[in-house]
């Protein structure tokens, strides 16, 4: 699996809030700038489904992320099954005056693994500033 993390200047309920909001993952749901996500959706319960429609800004591309729910502690932890069978666990740690974000996933095939941590870095990073911001 790989993995990776943040600390966020937030409250697990303004975190949990952010993480599961369709309308907030429009906004911070991209890897640079030249990507956004046009469509969200969150089904937040066992077996419940979720879905982001990421796509170039230009109309070159996109594609829908889309996982089912296998796992949910509320403010602590959300296990999801990939499409593609894959899996990923969040894990979310209040601190004092923080929140910590674990975020680990099953690689693909398609793409190097550094690639990928830094892809999934890059959309975290994003939703740490929305949240801060």
């Amino acid at each position: 699996m790989i993995t990776v993390q943040t600390t966020i200047n937030a409250s697990i309920a303004q975190v949990w809030a952010a993480w599961n909001n369709p309308a907030a993952i429009q906004i911070w749901n991209a890897a640079s700038d030249d990507w956004h996500t046009p469509h969200a959706e969150v089904d937040l319960k066992v077996g419940g489904k979720f879905l982001s429609r990421m796509a170039a800004k230009d109309g070159s591309f996109s594609f829908d992320f889309i996982g089912i729910y296998t796992e949910i502690i509320e403010n602590q932890l959300i296990k999801y099954t990939m499409e593609d069978g894959r899996r990923a666990i969040i894990e979310f740690l209040e601190t004092e005056n923080a929140t910590k974000i674990t975020e680990s996933f099953d690689a693909e095939t398609e793409n190097p693994e550094e690639l990928q941590q830094a892809g999934w870095l890059a959309i975290l990073d994003n939703f740490k500033r929305f949240v801060e911001g």
